[in-house]
């Protein structure tokens, strides 16, 4: 598939996101840090209706996605660095946080070229990076694993089922593929205009939750019909809008520890939360580039990604999100 030039030219400034489904962690003991790895827990990087715990912008260069790791209680960032989303540099690279900011290793796994979605099984923390994806022991931080996805045109997000099976969304192809490793075995779940150029992925309650980038996307990366929200039965295959109507261009999709969700709009900048009914609303609005979030649901933490902003910041939702 040939893309157009200005397509391809705003690819290399806009990464869009990447989901496993992510459950309350108990954080663990960190060692002491200097003061210029801390975040600062005061500073506001916009104006929002709910409290920041802490933001972060030195030494952040595009940042993707946001993960907190369950078993070992560590926030991942993959960042994409300087070349653009496109671009097989090998200058991006994943950080490791604690979830109060603390930088424990800027350059935890490097090698990348512009990674995105993050996801783990077991101690595999999982990358997609433009056309294949890679696994890192969370452990170690060594690479363990990679695949190179044959025709892959913009591999996003990652969700991870409890069988090990891994599931990647191809969102300029408008595919979804899965990969079971214990066989090596590698196929498109799903594609087709009905998953609307799949983004944001999350599994729950036995079902691929999508987050549609759109219908028809433009050379200026909008597109004629925003995405909406969706379900995608493992079982059955069935496809079930959450969302009846078109909400956004959608990129994080999390889970909000109820049956609802906590959503991005990378477009709009908008940060949004979807009942289990569909029924949406707008939290609060940030500049344009608002990436693949983390949703700590036990202090119902947003750490949002702003991607253009070079920025990673951390809000308190406990008041304005009561699922």
């Amino acid at each position: 598939m040939k893309l157009p030039l200005l397509l391809v030219f705003g690819l290399n400034c806009i990464l869009l996101a990447c989901s496993c489904e992510r459950k309350p962690v108990t954080t663990v003991p960190e060692p002491a840090e200097s003061s210029a790895d801390k975040p600062a827990p005061t500073e506001s990087p916009s104006a929002t209706p709910f409290p920041v715990v802490w933001t972060l912008s030195e030494g952040v260069a595009a940042p993707e996605s946001t993960y907190l790791d369950q078993g070992s209680g560590f926030l991942f960032v993959s960042q994409i660095g300087e070349g653009g989303g496109m671009a097989k540099d090998g200058d991006g690279w994943i950080s490791k946080l604690t979830p109060e900011g603390t930088v424990i290793q800027k350059k935890w796994a490097t090698g990348l070229n512009a990674p995105k979605g993050l996801r783990s099984t077991g101690d595999k923390l999982w990358v997609t990076d433009i056309d294949r994806i890679l696994a890192f022991s969370i452990t170690s931080g060594e690479k363990v694993s990679e695949l190179t996805i044959p025709g892959a045109l913009f591999l996003n997000d990652l969700a991870c089922a409890k069988n090990g099976t891994v599931y990647v969304s191809d969102m300029l192809a408008g595919k979804i593929y899965q990969y079971k490793e214990e066989t090596l075995s590698l196929s498109v779940l799903i594609e087709g205009d009905q998953i609307e150029h799949p983004n944001g992925l999350l599994i729950q309650n036995g079902k691929l939750i999508i987050g549609g980038w759109g219908q028809k996307i433009q050379d200026d990366f909008s597109t004629e019909t925003l995405g909406r929200l969706l379900s995608l039965d493992l079982k059955s295959g069935e496809i079930t809008p959450i969302t009846p109507d078109p909400i956004g261009n959608l990129d994080g999709v999390e889970s909000d520890g109820s049956d609802g969700f906590v959503v991005t709009d990378w477009n709009a900048g908008k940060v949004m939360h979807i009942t289990a009914a569909g029924k949406s609303r707008v939290l609060a609005t940030f500049p344009k580039g608002a990436a693949d979030h983390a949703y700590l649901t036990d202090k119902k933490w947003l750490i949002l990604p702003e991607m253009l902003e070079n920025r990673i910041s951390a809000f308190d939702l406990s008041k304005a999100l009561n699922p």
